[in-house]
């Protein structure tokens, strides 16, 4: 019999919380963002949609907080502790991101995984 491959994608939402480094007088999170309503979104590698303007996740440093928390590559950030992120510059982003009052950081992030079914083809006969 012949197998057929088929590729579902899915979006989920997931809450992540990233506890800040602290280096001296800086908070690290360990990660860096792209996108914006002021950016082309053409740029974008993680959208498939060209017209979209969110925020994403474009590196994660290996063991830094983020990395810690869950935080994945091509994650499009909703909401930053609670405060909605899908119409925001890419420094009103930034800016959210990195108020040094708040120590921990809590996401709601998009994230697009790929399921990978397989599945018998229906009728074929099996090959020798």
């Amino acid at each position: 019999m012949d197998l057929i491959y088929l590729f579902i994608f899915y979006i989920k939402k997931q809450r992540i919380e990233i506890k800040k480094l602290r280096q001296g007088d800086n908070l690290i999170l360990g990660f860096s963002i792209g996108g914006g309503i002021d950016q082309d979104p053409g740029q974008n590698p993680f959208s498939e949609d060209k017209t979209d303007k969110g925020i994403y996740v474009t590196r994660i440093t290996p063991g830094g907080p983020a990395h810690d928390a869950g935080l994945r590559m091509g994650d499009k950030i909703m909401q930053v502790n609670g405060w909605d992120m899908t119409m925001v510059t890419h420094d009103q982003a930034r800016k959210r991101l990195t108020k040094k009052k708040e120590d921990v950081v809590r996401l709601l992030v998009t994230r697009k995984s790929l399921e990978n079914a397989v599945k018998q083809s229906m009728g074929s006969s099996p090959r020798p």
